[in-house]
C-alpha cells in the first residue's frame, strides 16, 4: 500500500529503531515515529513518504509504555540533543544493548548470532555528565543567544540550563552571551555578518579547571569580554581564538590563538593525568570514560611482550593507559595539536600526524609489525585501506572501541573474516541519547 503525506493511521510500535524512534508498519511499510516507544498504540499522521519507510508523528496514544517518562527538560523536543528522555534510565541501557543486536542484524558479521553482547554499563546519576560544550550564537532579539540549531534546520534553540550539561560549563556560557551582548561583539550571521560563530567550553573534570574557544569568522577584540570572565570564574585556565572563514557547517578553522592563559588545562583518568589543549579531542563524559577504558584495557589484555599501535590516538589518553603494561606504544591522529599533547602524555611513545589509513601501512612497509591494536575511529568507523593493512597484518589481539553502532557493525564483517569476537560492552556514554559506545575485544583466530 502506497502511504499519502498527511494520512492519519492506526499503528503498533514493535521495537525503538537505532536513532531513538519507534518503529511500526502498516500494511507491509516500515513507519518510524520519533517520540513513540517499544509496545505502545498509537494514532498517527504521516509527515514523509519514502521508498522503502514512511515517517509520521504521534497524534494520539491509545496505549501508553508503562516505561513513559515526563522528560525533565523544558525544551526536550525543541532542542533534539537528546533523543529518549521519555523513556526511563533502566529501559535506556536495555535499548542501548539491543541497538548493538540491530546492528549486527543489519549487517551479519560472520557468527554474529552468538556474539555476546553484554549489558550495558549505565551511570548511577545520569546528568550534567557533559564536560564540554559547542553552542552556536546568534544575535537575537536585540541579545546574544548561544544554543543548539533545532534539527534539519538553522533554527536557534537558546540553551540556559540543560540537563546533561555540566553546570559550571552552563553558568559560563550563560555569562559569556552577557557580555558578549553589553560588550557589543561582533555575532556572525550567515547572511550580513561577521563575527563570533561557536563558543565552546570545557571542564576538566580531575582537577576542574576550564578552557573557552571563541570561534570566529574574523578577529575580534574580546580583552573586556576576557578580563570580566576570568575575574568572575578563577577556574578558567585557557582562553583561546579560532578563526574559521570557511562558508560551511565545519566548526573549526586551522588557525588557533591562545588569547588568554596556559597552552593547556590537566585532566585525568584512570591513575594517570594528561594535557588537553584547546582543540584536542576527549570524551565528553569524564565519569563514564574511566569505565571505557578500563573495559578497553581488560580486553586487550596486554602482556610486557606487546608492541601496541593506538590508532586514532587523539591526546595519547588510551595510550598513556597502557604504560607499562606493553613493550612500546605508537599512535597517530589528524590534529597537530592533539599529537603535541601525545607526546607530552606518553613520552616514550611514537606519536605522528595523519590519518590512521596512511601512517600504520607506512609503519608496515618499514618493517614494524604491531601484536596489538586499538582503533576508536570517528562515527565514519574506519577506512578501507586501513582495514584492509589489519586483515594483511593480523594482530594477535584487537580492541575496537566504537561510537556508532551501524559502522562498527559494518567494519566486523571483514575484521570476523580473521578474528574472533570474543565480546561486545556496551558502556552508556550519552544518557538520554540514542548513541551508544561499545569496547568490542578481537583474538585473532
Amino acid at each position: 500500500m502506497t502511504l499519502k503525506i498527511k494520512q492519519k493511521i492506526p499503528l503498533k510500535i514493535k521495537k525503538i529503531g537505532i536513532n531513538g524512534e519507534g518503529v511500526g508498519n502498516f500494511k507491509g511499510t516500515t513507519v518510524f515515529v520519533p517520540g513513540a516507544l517499544k509496545g505502545e498504540d498509537l494514532y498517527a499522521e504521516i509527515t514523509q513518504v519514502e521508498r522503502n519507510f514512511a515517517i509520521a508523528k504521534v497524534l494520539k496514544l491509545n496505549k501508553k509504555s508503562p516505561h513513559r517518562v515526563v522528560p525533565m527538560c523544558d525544551i526536550y523536543k525543541q532542542c533534539g540533543g537528546c533523543q529518549i528522555m521519555h523513556l526511563a534510565y533502566p529501559q535506556q541501557l536495555l535499548f542501548k544493548q539491543d541497538v548493538l543486536r540491530q546492528a549486527l542484524q543489519k549487517f551479519k558479521p560472520e557468527g554474529y548470532e552468538t556474539y555476546e553482547v553484554r549489558k550495558t554499563i549505565g551511570m548511577k546519576k545520569p546528568e550534567h555528565y557533559r564536560a564540554k560544550l559547542q553552542f552556536q550564537t546568534r544575535f537575537l532579539g536585540e541579545k546574544v543567544r548561544a544554543g543548539l540549531f533545532a534539527e534539519n534546520s538553522h533554527q536557534l534553540v537558546e540553551i540556559k540550563n540543560c540537563l546533561v550539561q555540566d553546570e559550571t560549563t552552563q553558568a559560563i556560557i550563560n555569562e559569556v552571551t552577557d557580555l558578549l551582548t553589553f560588550h557589543r561583539i561582533p555575532i556572525y550571521n550567515e547572511r550580513k555578518f561577521d563575527g563570533i560563530r561557536t563558543v565552546m567550553v570545557r571542564r576538566a573534570n580531575h582537577t576542574g579547571e576550564v578552557q573557552l574557544i571563541f570561534i570566529s569568522s574574523t578577529s575580534v577584540e574580546l580583552t573586556r569580554t576576557i578580563a570580566s570572565l576570568t575575574e568572575k570564574f578563577p577556574e578558567i585556565k585557557t582562553i583561546a581564538l579560532n578563526i574559521n572563514r570557511k562558508k560551511s557547517s565545519e566548526i573549526y578553522g586551522d588557525e588557533t590563538e591562545i588569547l588568554w592563559g596556559e597552552r593547556a588545562i590537566l585532566e585525568g583518568v584512570l591513575d594517570y593525568t594528561f594535557e588537553l589543549s584547546p582543540r584536542a579531542f576527549y570524551q565528553l563524559n569524564p565519569e563514564q570514560t574511566n569505565v571505557l577504558y578500563r573495559e578497553a584495557v581488560k580486553a586487550m589484555d596486554a602482556s610486557a611482550d606487546d608492541d601496541l599501535i593506538d590508532a586514532y590516538s587523539g591526546t595519547g589518553t588510551i595510550g598513556r593507559a597502557f604504560v607499562g603494561k606493553v613493550r612500546s606504544i605508537r599512535g597517530m591522529d589528524v590534529i597537530a595539536a592533539s599529537i603535541e599533547d601525545a607526546k607530552v602524555n606518553v613520552p616514550d611513545g611514537i606519536y605522528e600526524v595523519g590519518t590512521a589509513e596512511t601512517v600504520v601501512p607506512k609503519w608496515v612497509a618499514e618493517g614494524f609489525r604491531a601484536t596489538a591494536l586499538i582503533v576508536d575511529p570517528p562515527r565514519t568507523g574506519l577506512d578501507d585501506k586501513l582495514l584492509d593493512t589489519i586483515i594483511a597484518t593480523q594482530p594477535e589481539k584487537m580492541v575496537y572501541v566504537s561510537c556508532n553502532v551501524s559502522t562498527l557493525a559494518r567494519d566486523l564483517v571483514k575484521l570476523a573474516s580473521v578474528y574472533e569476537v570474543k565480546y561486545i560492552q556496551s558502556v552508556d556514554m550519552f544518557p538520554h541519547t540514542a548513541r551508544t559506545e561499545a569496547v568490542v575485544k578481537l583474538v585473532r583466530k
